[in-house]
């Protein structure tokens, strides 16, 4: 059945399909498949191809979709190398499946082609099998199996080459049919010696099997043998459970009860010192999904969970955020860190910001970095090498240049100890919400999701199966084969962790939740027997030879690095250095880029009259800092930054606005002086620069002359500020503004009898003294009025989030229309409000007709006995209206009472029923409307009589036009009249139009047009308002007499 709003599938097989042609834009349609109750039913993706994260196909197992959700289609998924055993089955075990499709206005595929089956055997056993019928329940069928298939479907192939018995290993035919290799034989085969210079990828036999263990945007850590999985987003939170652990040498899954601990979350970060996990941040399930702060700690010896509150150092602040990574490091200083790396903030956007968070002390911090300006985002990955003492950060969804927004490429180092960033070679495959792990040396990419595209499709894939490795030593990347496993593993939101020098894939997302193991086994460097073949053990590992044999990266010395042998690096070419814009970005970065003449960045081996090549010899400009920043909120954080709200972006201030040597704070310009002087020779200094002694009146301007005064380390600064004592029990800042004692305050035993002028001293809590004006002070702050306040800072409006009809999801906060609700398992996961108002229709009882009701895929509509087309659209499934079971919940159960059958209200939830009249008439031939009454008319009597409005829908009322007799007819919504004489204005026609000179008074009369005589005038009745107009009325004048 081809897309056209609902359609009903009773046939026990059958196809669904847009059409033969590309599905329309803005398109919505939905199809029920009923089967009988319990009845296994199996959907078949045979094509699909749709806008990646903004078209979607939801298939519920059910007859609503209040239904569980079970998949959620999206992008490109066709077949790739075996095409019946990769094309993705869906399956239900209600009897029923409910399947609705949505496109956005942006492009559209060709679409899909899905067949479904009742009571059919999985993917047809995939040709390694039968379809026999079950004896213990004559309506089910099984598949019997061929030798060396296993699976449900028979898709699992075993035993290949027969394991190379008997020399490799044996066959185990009767327990878990796989490979049992000999001690000096591995692989899914036995094809690889023990150690091997190979990789493999394996699926393990994991025990027990629980669908419910599947989820996506969850974090892993390993503790010994066990995988510890916390959180993530699953479809169905009731049998969620938040804690599990995975024994990596048995392969079984436990559940980990735990009584008390955080709510849901997905998208936050977990890190493991000692035997505690430390929980950061992430998007709380409930409570609409509010981003958190929260750090919890998780006992492994005990499993509890405990809440810890840090102290919050340096007027710094504790960012809530999601999409972050995390890594516990300690520090050359003996600390113990927590290292927190950018994320998605719902207040101040995309953050490139790193936190730290000391674990002894439980205290916070946000430091300043050095470096590269680098731009944070959404979904990277991280991680942390311990030779070189740095944290590794690729990918993720981000703010781009000219307020736009995407994927991107990007990798970075962060050296943890000196909190310096450095631009290292990106990898040309953008993604997020992929994994990465650090394995001998390289860095190890899977997955994500890559699609990047707009306004055209270049075929990327929502789910990927990429593997790429990133040659720390050598600034390389590679490009590795994907897994060559018996089905499709594309996906992203999914885990990654290392054991044993194998990396361990969990999860994710692919159309439906995953819930399966993935494990990746590099080649072994002791399996290098030569040394040139070990030097060159590349890509995905490095090796390194120790005299006669060959060993591990990990294992080496700590001067790894040197010993590296690495292809000779050529200065880039100006091309890929003019992408810089600043200069600490374009010398902190390996493409071997110089900042030429102040201004731009070119290839090092280009010529240069004033050339720097270090990053610590550059000059950071504002701009540099602000055009990063992608939110108002977080704008308004820099002091010397400023919202363009038309052109959605941060710009910096202006220099001038302030002059050389002043610094623009707020609404005023500071400048800090060091020299020594009384309070009368500080006040003529700021005079001197048209200003004033300081006036200290808002927190920002406090907070930026106490950070000021901290930098002077070689003299003590105690400066004078523009604060007198008025009266005997009044002091008043220069400005004639109160002092109020809240944002800057006395120091204990302040102000003291002596002193009429104040001075800040910088103690080990800085606050004001009273000091005689005629003593001396070490230093002054001077303020005087910014120069264009027209430029000033406007307030942030509201972050709110918003939808539109098309259901694209935006926020005020730039780039969220791709991102804030959308990001990640949101566009392709539905999760967001939009998604609830687009699927999860709540208001139905506003939809007035059956037509409007049916088209929203939550409603039905209950007819009433009158059988007339007058009803009430409410909320249900195939089966009858439903109700949600309380108030704070989306459960919802069937409630027949509210359609009654035996009172001869009728229920539809597919098609309306023939006769649709609005309650205005009776039917002939069951679906012509006999005769409209009630002052209505129209094919379904759903509009008023001419000279009448209303909305006569569903049995509304119509009402007389009220137009003071100067017209026939309204209109038929609102009741505006359409006066017919030109000069009559107003709703009723009650008034003249004397804007233009009409006169008169249309409740006694009309209205006339005043002439002068012998004056020439011409009128036009050609614009739209004239369209009514029939009659226009003059009144002549003699002209004025001269005087």
């Amino acid at each position: 059945k081809h897309c056209f709003f609902s359609c009903r599938l009773t046939e026990p097989s059958g196809y669904l399909t847009d059409g033969p042609i590309n599905y329309k834009y803005k398109t919505k349609c939905t199809w029920l498949i009923e089967g009988y109750p319990n009845a296994i039913l199996r959907l078949r993706f045979n094509h699909f191809a749709t806008e990646c994260s903004w078209d979607h196909m939801y298939v519920y197992d059910g007859d609503s979709i209040y239904a569980p959700l079970i998949a959620v289609f999206s992008g490109l998924i066709v077949p790739e190398v075996r095409g019946n055993e990769t094309v993705p089955e869906v399956v239900t075990t209600s009897g029923y499946a409910l399947l609705h499709f949505f496109s956005d206005a942006a492009y559209n595929l060709t679409g899909f082609n899905i067949f479904y089956s009742i009571n059919s055997c999985p993917n047809n056993c995939s040709e390694h099998g039968k379809c026999t019928t079950s004896v213990s329940v004559p309506s089910r069928v099984y598949c019997e199996c061929d030798k060396y298939w296993k699976g449900e479907a028979c898709d699992i192939p075993y035993c290949k080459a027969n394991c190379g018995s008997p020399d490799h290993g044996y066959c185990d035919l009767t327990g878990e049919k796989l490979c049992v290799c000999n001690d000096s034989w591995q692989g899914p085969d036995c094809s690889l010696n023990v150690p091997s210079t190979e990789s493999y990828w394996i699926l393990p036999n994991v025990k027990p099997f629980s669908p419910s263990v599947g989820r996506a945007s969850h974090k892993a850590v390993l503790h010994g043998k066990f995988m510890w999985v916390i959180g993530g987003y699953t479809f169905n939170y009731s049998s969620f459970q938040m804690v599990l652990n995975y024994n990596l040498e048995s392969s079984i899954w436990n559940v980990v009860p735990v009584s008390k601990g955080p709510l849901q979350r997905y998208g936050h970060t977990l890190a493991l010192y000692q035997e505690e996990i430390y929980m950061y941040g992430g998007k709380i399930e409930a409570n609409n999904g509010n981003v958190t702060d929260e750090l919890w700690i998780f006992n492994i010896h005990s499993q509890t969970w405990s809440a810890r509150t840090p102290a919050v150092l340096v007027h710094g602040q504790q960012y809530a955020v999601e999409g972050h990574s995390a890594h516990i490091v300690e520090l050359d200083s003996r600390d113990v860190v927590m290292i927190i790396i950018f994320g998605y903030s719902a207040i101040y956007g995309y953050t490139s910001i790193v936190q730290e968070y000391y674990i002894r002390s439980n205290s916070w911090l946000v430091p300043e970095t050095k470096g590269a300006i680098v731009q944070g985002g959404y979904g990277h990955t991280s991680v942390y090498d311990e030779l070189t003492k740095s944290i590794y950060v690729h990918g993720g969804y981000k703010a781009l240049p000219g307020n736009k927004y995407g994927l991107v490429d990007d990798l970075y180092r962060y050296e943890v100890n000196t909190r310096t960033w450095t631009i290292l070679k990106e990898s040309g495959f953008a993604r997020y919400l992929h994994s990465a792990v650090l394995i001998n040396g390289a860095m190890l990419i899977f997955g994500g999701n890559t699609h990047n595209d707009t306004s055209l499709s270049n075929g990327a894939k929502c789910f990927s199966a990429d593997f790429l490795a990133y040659d720390i030593a050598c600034d390389e990347w590679k490009i590795l084969p994907k897994p060559n496993l018996h089905r499709d593993v594309n996906r992203f939101g999914h885990t990654a962790v290392v054991s044993n020098g194998s990396m361990y894939i969990f999860g994710g997302f692919s159309s439906v939740l995953l819930n399966d193991i993935l494990v990746y086994k590099p080649p072994n460097c002791e399996a290098f027997r030569d040394e040139e073949l070990c030097k060159n053990a590349r890509p995905g590992v490095r090796c390194l030879w120790n005299k006669k044999h060959c060993e591990s990266w990990e294992s080496g010395h700590a001067n790894n690095i040197l010993r590296a042998k690495c292809p000779k690096k050529t200065a880039a070419a100006d091309d890929r250095c003019y992408r810089y814009a600043d200069c600490a970005s374009c010398t902190a970065n390996t493409n071997g880029c110089q900042w030429c003449d102040d201004k731009k960045c070119i290839s090092a081996n280009s010529n240069c009259s004033m050339s720097v090549k270090n990053y610590t010899k550059c000059h950071v400009r504002n701009e540099q800092i602000c055009n990063k920043l992608t939110s108002c909120k977080s704008c308004s954080l820099h002091l010397n930054c400023q919202w363009d709200q038309r052109q959605q972006e941060c710009q910096a201030l202006p220099a001038h606005l302030c002059g050389e040597g002043w610094s623009h704070i707020g609404d005023a310009c500071l400048r800090i002086n060091s020299s020594r002087e009384s309070y009368d020779n500080a006040k003529l200094y700021c005079y001197n620069l048209s200003g004033n002694l300081a006036s200290l009146t808002t927190s920002k301007e406090v907070e930026f002359v106490l950070d000021e005064i901290q930098k002077y380390t070689l003299q003590k600064i105690s400066p004078w500020v523009g604060l007198r004592k008025i009266n005997i029990s009044y002091w008043g800042w220069d400005d004639m503004s109160p002092f109020t004692n809240t944002t800057l305050q006395w120091l204990p035993g302040e102000p003291n009898d002596s002193g009429f002028c104040a001075y800040l001293e910088r103690a080990e809590v800085a606050g004001l003294k009273a000091n005689p004006c005629t003593a001396m002070a070490d230093g002054l702050v001077c303020e005087k009025p910014v120069g264009k306040p027209s430029l000033l800072l406007t307030p942030c409006t509201s972050s709110m989030y918003q939808c539109h009809n098309s259901c694209r999801c935006f926020s005020k906060l730039p780039g969220a229309v791709d991102s804030s609700l959308s990001h990640g398992l949101f566009r392709t996961i539905p999760q967001s409000p939009c998604y609830r108002r687009l699927v999860l229709t709540q208001n139905c009882s506003g939809l007035r007709t059956c037509g409007q009701c049916l088209e929203q895929p939550g409603c039905g509509w209950c007819n009433d006995p009158s059988n007339t087309g007058k009803g009430q659209c409410l909320e249900g499934s195939s089966r009858g209206p439903m109700k949600a079971v309380g108030m704070h919940t989306n459960e919802m159960v069937l409630d027949a009472s509210l359609c009654p059958k035996e009172k001869n209200y009728e229920w539809s939830f597919i098609q309306c029923p023939a006769c649709q009249c609005n309650g205005h008439s009776t039917c002939i031939n069951s679906n012509v409307c006999d005769q409209c009454k009630n002052l209505t008319t129209g094919k379904q009597c759903e509009t008023c009589m001419p000279g009448y409005y209303g909305d006569p829908t569903n049995g509304g009322q119509c009402t007389a036009c009220t137009c003071s007799g100067h017209a026939n007819i309204c209109h038929m919504q609102t009741g505006k009249c359409f006066c017919t004489t030109k000069g009559i204005k107003g709703d009723q026609c009650q008034l003249c139009d004397s804007e233009n000179r009409y006169l008169g008074n249309p409740l006694r009369g009309t209205c006339y047009y005043s002439l002068l005589i012998d004056y020439q005038f011409t009128f036009s009745l050609l614009q739209e308002d004239d369209r009514h107009h029939t009659a226009i009325n003059f009144i002549a004048n003699p002209e004025q007499v001269r005087k």
